[in-house]
């Protein structure tokens, strides 16, 4: 069994920006190297502390055999996170995603770890009709292999909807270090922080939002949920009979592919202001609420996330990262309007974008 090491431990629980790595294409649908590698290059500048590579905003489409894409991208990716690295060091942690059946997601957690990535992202979305006894059987199969981010992936791109009964048994798996919460959905996200909770395992396993449509308030709530009746021994009960509160305590979101650089300085100061106790709610619940307004444009809300990845592809084409906004899924274009929304949202909150960082870095990153 694979074991997080103890910097990268800590790393993940005190919290990090962890953005989901796009997949950067040729008009020909191949993989723009020069371009994916700028990618990277990016977010390690941007000071982020990890990336997820092989998930839902990398395409879910590269582990199909037939692309011949998975192990390129994985390696591509961790080879440019070294290099950057190389001349500043520091714990930095490389998540790969992982998809479909047991047999095929311990090879893909195989191939992750042969490339140096250190925890995997467990998509579900392949069982889809699978008990609560077979999901918890997954996941401990792959935490064998390597540790594991739990992921709730919102039905709307490919997930399934996961009970409380599920998450309360799944986080009591030794090697579960994380979980990706993003369902889009504030019943659901509870059902999962109460399980961490009430399986007294908070300090243990990192919760990280996934939810693009909440960040902010995700990032800024305390969620107080454990039951000092079902376990009256837990460690993490105070003296008061209450549960210490649960948190977020970073974010992995395809959200944070864009405009990272004030991404990271959002959760830096969010991170400062707790630790003084002057977390100023009213200040971030409305920074929250335009952040949520430019999601919808770029993940085109209003048409189901249809336009979701081409969204993403179309601001890093804007700063000049990606070339254009093509994917492996012919159906996954940009929707009517979409443009004009997320030019909207540009206009709107330039305090967002980070085009100044981007503009004085990129022709370094673009260099081959």
């Amino acid at each position: 069994m694979a074991n997080l090491a103890p910097d990268l431990a800590q790393l993940l629980r005190q919290g990090v920006v962890i953005p989901a790595h796009p997949l950067a294409l040729t008009p020909d649908l191949k993989m723009d190297e020069r371009r994916q590698r700028a990618l990277t290059r990016y977010y390690c500048a941007a000071g982020v502390g990890g990336v997820a590579v092989g998930v839902h905003t990398t395409q879910f489409e590269i582990h199909a055999p037939e692309t011949g894409l998975l192990e390129p991208v994985l390696s591509l990716a961790a080879a440019t996170v070294d290099e950057s690295l190389r001349g500043d060091p520091r714990p930095f942690i490389k998540i790969a995603g992982l998809v479909g059946g047991t047999r095929q997601a311990l090879h893909e957690a195989r191939l992750a770890l042969d490339h140096g990535y250190h925890a995997g992202l467990l998509s579900l979305a392949a069982l889809r009709e699978a008990s609560d006894d077979e999901m918890v059987a997954h996941v401990a199969a792959v935490a064998e292999v390597i540790p594991v981010v739990g992921f709730y992936l919102q039905p709307a791109v490919g997930g399934r909807i996961l009970p409380y009964s599920f998450w309360r048994r799944m986080v009591e798996i030794e090697n579960v270090v994380a979980i990706k919460i993003a369902p889009f959905n504030r019943y659901q996200t509870l059902d999962v922080v109460r399980a961490v909770a009430q399986a007294g395992r908070s300090h243990e396993i990192a919760l990280y939002t996934g939810n693009d449509d909440n960040i902010v308030p995700d990032l800024i709530t305390d969620f107080d949920l454990t039951d000092p009746l079902a376990h009256p021994t837990n460690e993490a009960v105070q003296g008061n009979g209450k549960g210490a509160p649960v948190r977020f305590v970073g974010g992995l979101l395809g959200q944070w592919a864009v405009w990272t650089e004030q991404v990271v300085t959002m959760l830096r100061a969010i991170q400062q202001q707790r630790a003084a106790s002057t977390l100023d709610y009213r200040h971030w619940l409305t920074y929250g609420a335009q952040l949520t307004d430019a999601n919808a444009a770029i993940f085109d809300a209003h048409h189901n996330f249809r336009g979701c990845l081409p969204g993403i592809h179309w601001i890093l084409q804007r700063q000049g990262l990606m070339a254009g906004t093509w994917t492996l899924n012919p159906q996954e274009q940009l929707s009517p309007g979409q443009v004009a929304e997320m030019e909207r949202v540009y206009a709107a909150y330039p305090h967002l974008h980070d085009d100044a960082f981007v503009a004085a870095h990129l022709d370094e990153w673009l260099t081959p």
